[in-house]
C-alpha cells in the first residue's frame, strides 16, 4: 500500500528538513565544490519523491541566506 502524497509529506517532512540543513551546512566547507557535492548526494536520496522535498528545503534555505 503506498502512502497518499500528503501522508508521505507528513512523514517525512522533519527529515527532510534535517537533511537539508546537514547538505547546507557544508556549503561553507565545500565552497566552490558544494554544488557538484550536493547534486550528487540528492541524487542518491530515495524514493524521489523525499530527494524533492529535500531539494525544496535546500532552495529555502539558500532564498533565505541569500536575502
Amino acid at each position: 500500500m503506498t502512502l497518499a502524497r500528503a501522508d508521505f509529506h507528513e512523514q517525512n517532512q522533519a527529515s527532510a528538513q534535517v537533511e537539508a540543513r546537514r547538505l547546507f551546512e557544508q556549503k561553507a566547507v565545500l565552497q566552490g565544490g558544494w554544488l557538484n557535492w550536493v547534486a550528487s548526494q540528492i541524487y542518491t536520496l530515495r524514493p524521489a519523491a523525499y530527494a524533492s522535498m529535500v531539494r525544496r528545503e535546500l532552495a529555502s534555505l539558500q532564498e533565505t541566506s541569500e536575502k
